[in-house]
């Protein structure tokens, strides 16, 4: 059987006519010449310019950029910034000492460098971003110790470990919040302060020893799973969230509902008053406003004393001989 191989150049597959043939045609031959020779052609042309520059002293801007392999932008933002002196000899014209890039770059060694958490950018009006010299040295100086500070890593399944979170959830956040993450051998380490402040647990959290899920909570307190969200958010009730589940503190949630109240013998709630007298819940509530009877508010639900509210309706039958309004 023949050997069948395939053109280096266009892929198709062909007979060749001898061991060293590596191409269907001359066709295909000559146009790969053609695309090693424009290769080489681009790549002295690349160079070229490079090895001319090794031999000037002073350069234009364009040409210390392609000295360094930057943009010509980022070369007037070294000069601007003061970090590249820079000489300009008329209004048009200003060169660049090869000397002083490498002065520049003996002054800045190479360092590992890490990612560190960035604030996010915000949209405020240009008079509100106006500040005061002392507050920019402030600034400054709080940059510079956060620079200089060295972080400890711990991996990613010690985060899900300590702090009960999945890995999906895991990446999510590093990500989302710009946590600094460093990478060795094929694992990502997180910082271990950023974790705290994005998963740490609160002393209050770790002294609570009772939690709910969220259908426990709704079957308990016969709530709907939007309310129970609601009321832990406007009340700061305790959560937690592990590997994926968020938690209720359970004696927070008591307190807020009240739960010895409601199941207590001692009160009515509206709805149970008004059809032990036959009347609507309205009428019991201005009964008891206009009594002076001081009412416990649950939730949604008032608890009126029984013996008070007993009492009162007692003395409405004497008197009119009904419990109506007068």
């Amino acid at each position: 059987m023949k050997e069948v191989r395939k053109c280096k150049y266009c892929g198709k597959e062909f007979v060749p006519r001898s061991g060293m043939q590596k191409y269907c045609c001359e066709e295909c031959q000559t146009k790969a010449k053609e695309a090693r020779k424009k290769r080489q052609q681009d790549f002295m042309n690349a160079v070229e310019p490079v090895i001319d520059l090794q031999c000037q002293e002073y350069l234009t801007f364009a040409k210390a950029a392609i000295l360094m392999g930057c943009s010509r932008q980022y070369i007037y933002k070294l000069v601007n910034e003061g970090k590249l002196a820079a000489s300009r000899i008329s209004s048009r014209m200003a060169f660049i000492r090869k000397a002083d890039i490498e002065k520049m770059l003996a002054g800045n060694p190479y360092h590992r460098v890490l990612p560190t958490s960035r604030p996010k950018k915000v949209n405020e009006p240009m008079a509100k971003s106006v500040k005061t010299k002392n507050s920019m040295n402030l600034s400054m100086y709080e940059d510079v110790q956060q620079e200089n500070e060295v972080l400890d890593y711990i991996s990613g399944e010690e985060v899900m470990s300590i702090y009960k979170v999945k890995k999906s959830w895991l990446y999510t956040s590093a990500k989302r919040n710009q946590v600094p993450v460093c990478r060795i051998a094929g694992k990502n380490y997180y910082s271990r302060k950023h974790m705290d402040a994005l998963f740490g647990k609160s002393v209050e959290v770790e002294s609570i020893s009772e939690w709910l899920t969220m259908k426990e909570a709704e079957k308990l307190f016969g709530m709907s799973a939007a309310s129970v969200r609601s009321n832990a958010y406007r009340h700061h009730i305790p959560t937690k969230r592990e590997y994926g589940q968020t938690f209720y503190s359970r004696s927070h949630f008591e307190e807020l509902r009240r739960t010895d109240l409601v199941n207590d013998d001692r009160y009515y709630t509206s709805k149970d008053a008004a059809e032990k007298y036959g009347m609507s819940t309205a009428n019991v509530a201005i009964i008891a406003k206009k009594n002076g009877i001081t009412t416990v508010k649950v939730g949604v639900k008032n608890l009126i004393p029984k013996a008070d509210f007993d009492g009162i309706m007692a003395e409405r039958l004497a008197q009119y001989g009904s419990y109506s309004l007068v």
